[in-house]
């Protein structure tokens, strides 16, 4: 068997600040933009740019149910992790792009780390494996 995770929807606000976001400060690839007329949305893919294959859908909140959960989705803990080959260079990008960091980098036994939010307020972690992880 051969699986893998294709793509993990995120609840956004407004699917251009928030390819404005990904794509401008976090440095993504937009993979796809397509109107949905049938269903009046659009279907945004984004990824980080690398050999990674998993993306994330960016998804506009369709009703106010929905809208409650944009920043928030998974209850204040750390809810993606952004796997990098040098913590220190994205780091210092993001933080010279603005990226508020909740978390300073610190040092593990699995690698370095650090958490910052997202435009809406998600929690990541900045992550560069040291002990082989893949």
């Amino acid at each position: 068997m051969n699986q893998s995770l294709a793509h993990i929807a995120l609840i956004v606000r407004d699917y251009d600040e928030a390819i404005d976001f990904y794509v401008d400060t976090l440095g993504f690839e937009l993979v796809d933009d397509t109107y949905q007329a049938e269903q009046d949305k659009r279907w945004v893919v984004v990824r980080p740019k690398g050999t990674g294959s998993c993306s994330i859908l960016l998804a506009r909140a369709s009703s106010p149910d929905q809208a409650r959960y944009v920043g928030d989705q998974a209850g204040g803990r750390v809810f993606l992790f952004l796997r990098t080959d040098d913590f220190w260079r994205d780091y210092h990008a993001l933080v010279e792009k603005g990226v508020a960091f909740e978390r300073e980098p610190k040092t593990a036994d699995y690698g370095i780390v650090a958490v910052f939010k997202d435009l809406y307020g998600n929690l990541w972690d900045l992550i560069e494996f040291t002990d082989g992880r893949p």
